[in-house]
């Protein structure tokens, strides 16, 4: 049992150090929960960036499923990087975080709305809190980028 403790200690100190956090806000002095602020680059388009703001419970078990997502063009994003990506209707998750010992986690699945040449990127909670799946969205159309007139053609 004192080894499952050690164990379970020592995790919580590697959550705390995710090379991707930019922001700690703490909730108050009476509580052990925070919100983490991480940058999240798209492996596969590296012209968008997205920030995930999400509660951290220190001292639980488990960690609240609430979060939130902004995405952004950042950089140049091109047809040949469309190629790449899964184009099927429920995409492909590009970022996982573990969010709980009971197998409950945090993912951001990029989708691509060929109609409206838009990048998607949900955020959503893998178990269900309060009879509701957490969960946010955030857009990055392709508008002014070298990927936007080559996307007609995924819809052909």
């Amino acid at each position: 049992m004192n080894k499952i403790l050690s164990i379970l200690f020592a995790s919580s100190f590697l959550v705390a150090c995710d090379s991707n956090e930019v922001a700690d806000v703490s909730l108050g002095l009476l509580t052990t929960k925070d919100i983490k602020i991480s940058v999240l680059k798209d492996p596969l388009i590296d012209g968008v960036t997205c920030h995930i703001a999400n509660v951290e419970a220190d001292l639980d078990f488990a960690d609240p499923s609430d979060m939130s997502i902004s995405c952004r063009q950042t950089g140049e994003i091109t047809s040949a990087m469309l190629a790449n990506i899964d184009m099927s209707k429920s995409g492909e998750v590009v970022f996982k975080k573990s969010k709980s010992i009971l197998f409950k986690s945090l993912k951001i699945r990029r989708i691509f709305d060929a109609e409206s040449q838009t990048l998607m990127y949900l955020s959503y909670s893998t178990k269900e809190t309060s009879g509701s799946y957490k969960h946010s969205l955030s857009t990055v159309p392709l508008w002014g980028t070298k990927a936007y007139s080559s996307a007609d053609s995924v819809n052909q």
